[in-house]
């Protein structure tokens, strides 16, 4: 029986480096040697169990890149040495959905490294990981692991963007300037806003979103952005919102910020449900777009990130052994300040199939 070592979670807020056996390939998958695998936020919602969606024991992990070392027997597009990366969702590829090009939507949807009652799918904190041919795409050689690591969270971005339908020459508000909310930023530049405003309550990250190109930044929330949003707009409103964060007092301001007859993209999703000021959005005729996950934005993003438009550097607080993970956890699950992206590679640890 051949292993490889993997970081389980056992039980809520419990991770070990553990023994496991090596993912066998069915005849449309490829087995993936894991080169790196950037910690989610969900990964951290699910490691105290909060969110539901990573019930113990699993393996999670979904931003990963690495080298194609076995397929299965169907398999054409790929060989071993390949270095690729892959979506975060296993689409099934022939619902609805699925035919419309809307894969985030498929109806019998799984994600990498989710486990939540409905099905459980190893994920990729782990020497290898075994995913379906149709969900992977080969790296560019200027394109490194780590750098792909990055590929979920900016098609994520990009896809909000994508979905906004913009026209080009808005005026853009983010709210929320932790990882994701910085890519939107970058996505909504490169796809045409004239000006992009940025608010958050952490001065640190509105640093980080200056230098990545936002116009202006707001260490703002609440009555007292929206005040700042009217003074800035000459009493209109911003155009778009593009709300990362998810709670009823960010979701409000969003819908105070944004002009009559403007968009409000919900990408965040912290809180399960919120409150919804039905009555503004209504009246004043504003369009409520919800943002899941990506849908084909993989190609683009890579280009985007190897000709330099998006930027991730920056985004990346450590590289670090797939080892260190337990202690990574703790420290992003206790919200330490200037923590961004941690990126963890499997490679430094013992073993591999022979």
């Amino acid at each position: 029986m051949v292993t490889m070592k993997a970081l389980l979670l056992s039980e809520y807020k419990h991770l070990a480096m553990e023994e496991m056996v090596l993912p066998q390939v069915a005849a449309n998958e490829v087995l993936v040697q894991v080169a790196a695998c950037g910690i989610c936020g969900s990964d951290v919602h699910g490691y105290d169990g909060s969110s539901g969606r990573r019930i113990p024991p699993i393996v999670m992990g979904h931003e990963a890149a690495g080298v194609v070392a076995a397929v299965g027997s169907e398999v054409r597009r790929f060989q071993p040495g390949d270095r690729v990366t892959f979506d975060s969702t296993v689409y099934c590829g022939v619902c609805e959905f699925c035919r419309r090009g809307e894969v985030n939507l498929c109806d019998d949807r799984q994600v990498v490294g989710v486990s939540c009652g409905e099905y459980r799918r190893p994920g990729a904190f782990a020497e290898y990981v075994a995913v379906p041919e149709r969900i992977l795409y080969r790296l560019p050689d200027g394109l490194s692991f780590v750098q792909a690591a990055m590929l979920e969270a900016v098609s994520v971005a990009l896809h909000a963007v994508r979905v906004s339908e913009l026209s080009g020459g808005e005026t853009v508000l983010v709210i929320g300037a932790g990882m994701i909310g910085l890519l939107l930023l970058q996505a909504a530049r490169v796809s045409g806003c004239s000006r992009i405003l940025v608010a958050d309550i952490d001065a640190t990250r509105l640093e980080l979103a200056a230098s990545l190109g936002a116009n202006k930044t707001l260490e703002r929330s609440g009555d007292a952005l929206v005040k700042d949003i009217l003074g800035l707009t000459d009493g209109r409103g911003v155009d778009l919102v593009l709300e990362a964060v998810g709670r009823s007092e960010t979701v409000g301001a969003a819908i105070d910020c944004v002009r009559k007859g403007g968009k409000v993209t919900l990408v965040g999703n912290i809180a399960r449900e919120v409150t919804l000021p039905l009555q503004k959005v209504v009246t004043r005729q504003i369009r409520l777009q919800g943002s899941c996950a990506s849908a084909g934005e993989y190609p683009e993003a890579m280009t985007l990130i190897a000709d330099g438009q998006i930027t991730v550097a920056p985004l990346i607080t450590a590289v670090a052994p797939l080892s260190d993970g337990p202690q990574w956890f703790d420290r992003l699950h206790a919200r330490e300040p200037n923590l961004m992206k941690i990126v963890l590679d499997p490679r430094a640890e013992a073993g591999a199939p022979q």
